[in-house]
């Protein structure tokens, strides 16, 4: 046996989070590769909610199908979010039984802590601060979104003593190499999906769902999405391989609920989404499928959408973001209005629901309107689908940043708590916080009333 390796999956520090089917997917992918190499890997997640060690402490409630509430524990506002009138929380495991946990493992040769968003800092700097108090001596090194966007921040910030930045299996093998002087001999062809290894679920302590890819990336470039400097390019799977993985799980694990995780599932759906939906329903896979991510609603026909329906998509969730034609163009022109009609007509009639129909809408881009955001409502509500509002939050990097920048009231290039949707961090006098909330309630109202 090689190395002992210790994967981590930080805490989050944020007023709200709630589990939309999340799964630590790149952190396991590379738990995958390294177990392939023959590294001793272990692992530990601060945000189970599953933990029997968690006594005495409520259970957070759970869907059936996957995902739900993460434990809790109040903590106090950073600085920076201290006039801020919300309860600020810690998401996952307390501290003592993260230490437990890490004080339980064979002590580890190096550790690697995965990050999501760039507002949850606080949460990995946390993690990080309470490894090295555990395990001092330890190299500790940090990937994911917030270390690739941030990369200099997450150097001075975070406490890890090496930061990573893009794909962890493009950086890896000279990583190990100037650690451990051993190179990594069995590693996947990064333009070619399928010679992954399937992700390391099985390290965690119950599957409730699994989450899987199709591709990687997106060949669309939105002003407001990351999936291009997250992604090199837009690379895809062999639709039938993506069925031999989900039969895996199914039969392996018994998993029966799975999340796409794609940020375009329904691209060149012919050569695509089409032939994995038949195989699901030739194979009779009796499983559920959400796709959480957005799916593009350019890719929705009548034959996608009875193939869907037949093969067990449950949830739905689409990337209309707004009803205007202007800000549709602006932001990437990757839907109208009259596609967006035109696949709610085709999914009832394949006999999907109109509120399993989620259409997201973004609020809160840089100098948007409370008119615009309810007139996206409305025409959501007019097709029959459900409308499902999603806080806008700048990026860095991004084609909308710029804007961002000079309409947001918080210095979001100095503080990426400011990044935080729940502060609507652009909001302004055409669309205000107290705005904010009047449209969350029309969302959830049911038409008519």
């Amino acid at each position: 046996m090689r190395n002992k390796i210790l994967l981590v999956n930080p805490w989050i520090h944020d007023f709200a989070a709630y589990d939309f089917w999340s799964k630590p997917f790149g952190l396991l992918s590379i738990a995958a590769i390294l177990r392939k190499n023959g590294f001793d890997v272990s692992f530990i997640d601060c945000l189970n909610p599953f933990y029997p060690q968690m006594l005495g402490v409520d259970k957070p409630k759970r869907k059936s199908f996957g995902g739900g509430k993460y434990f809790k524990e109040e903590i106090e506002k950073p600085e920076a979010l201290k006039n801020f009138k919300r309860r600020f929380s810690r998401y996952g495991i307390t501290p003592q039984v993260f230490i437990n946990k890490l004080l339980a493992v064979e002590k580890p040769e190096l550790i690697l802590v995965t990050s999501m968003m760039t507002y949850w800092y606080t949460g990995v700097s946390e993690t990080i601060t309470t490894i090295r108090n555990t395990l001092p001596g330890v190299p500790i090194v940090l990937g994911g979104n917030y270390a690739t966007l941030l990369r200099e921040h997450a150097l001075n910030n975070s406490g890890a003593d090496i930061v990573i930045s893009g794909m962890g299996e493009d950086v890896l093998p000279a990583l190990f190499n100037d650690i451990f002087g051993e190179k990594i001999d069995c590693f996947p062809d990064s333009d070619n999906l399928d010679s992954f290894p399937y992700p390391a679920f099985d390290l965690l302590s119950r599957l409730d769902q699994v989450p899987i890819m199709t591709s990687r990336g997106c060949p669309y470039r939105c002003s407001y999405c990351a999936s291009h400097i997250l992604n090199s390019d837009f690379r895809i799977r062999d639709p039938i391989k993506v069925v031999d993985e989900i039969n895996f799980w199914h039969r392996s694990f018994n998993v029966t609920n799975f999340s796409f995780y794609d940020d375009a599932l329904l691209v060149n759906a012919e050569e695509r989404a089409i032939p994995m939906l038949w195989e699901i329903i030739r194979r009779k896979i009796d499983c559920s499928f959400h796709c959480p991510n957005g799916l593009h609603i350019r890719g929705i026909n009548e034959e996608v959408s009875t193939l869907m329906f037949h093969a067990g998509f449950k949830i739905l969730r689409f990337g209309l973001e707004t009803s205007h034609a202007s800000r549709q163009k602006e932001t990437g022109g990757k839907v109208t209005n009259k596609e967006t009609s035109e696949a709610v007509r085709h999914l009832t009639r394949a006999g999907y629901r109109g509120d399993e129909i989620g259409m997201y809408l973004l609020c809160g881009l840089p100098y948007q309107t409370f008119e615009e955001v309810r007139d996206s409502i409305a025409f959501v509500k007019s097709l029959g689908a459900r409308p499902v509002i999603t806080e806008f939050s700048p990026i860095p990097g991004t084609d909308i940043w710029d804007d961002a920048v000079e309409c947001s009231s918080f210095p979001i290039t100095d503080e990426p708590l400011f990044h935080n949707n729940t502060l609507i961090p652009c909001r302004w006098e055409g669309l205000t916080y107290d705005m904010y909330g009047e449209l969350k309630k029309l969302a959830r109202a049911k038409s008519g009333s």
